[in-house]
């Protein structure tokens, strides 16, 4: 188990300085050994049409309101309610009129 500070993190979500990671998609990510710990916020009517990965995905929406569809099944997720994407299902996103901020967990993939 390591204990050394550089190689912890701990992020206060309300205060979180974000950067600009795509077009319309502010985040900060911790990139560790397996996982990878993403804060995201997303702005008004934005949307992801659909992909897939080899590998399971899941988090929180923190504040707004985001649908999502894994596979055939849509849901409208709001504050405090969280999602879980099994590996190699089809999903996809799309923000409203607000911004909406997340907390996603992925598992690390090898570089290509």
């Amino acid at each position: 188990m390591r204990h050394k500070e550089e190689d912890m993190a701990f992020w206060n979500l309300g205060v979180l300085e974000l950067e600009e990671f795509r077009p319309g998609i502010m985040s900060k990510a911790e990139i560790g050994n397996n996982l990878i710990m993403a804060c995201m916020e997303i702005g008004p009517r934005k949307e992801d049409t659909g992909h897939k990965h080899p590998f399971d995905q899941c988090g929180i929406i923190i504040d707004g309101q985001l649908e999502m569809f894994i596979d055939e099944e849509h849901k409208l997720l709001s504050a405090n309610e969280s999602y879980f994407i099994p590996s190699g299902k089809q999903h996809g996103w799309k923000t409203f009129d607000e911004p909406v901020k997340i907390l996603d967990i992925s598992l690390k993939q090898p570089p290509k």
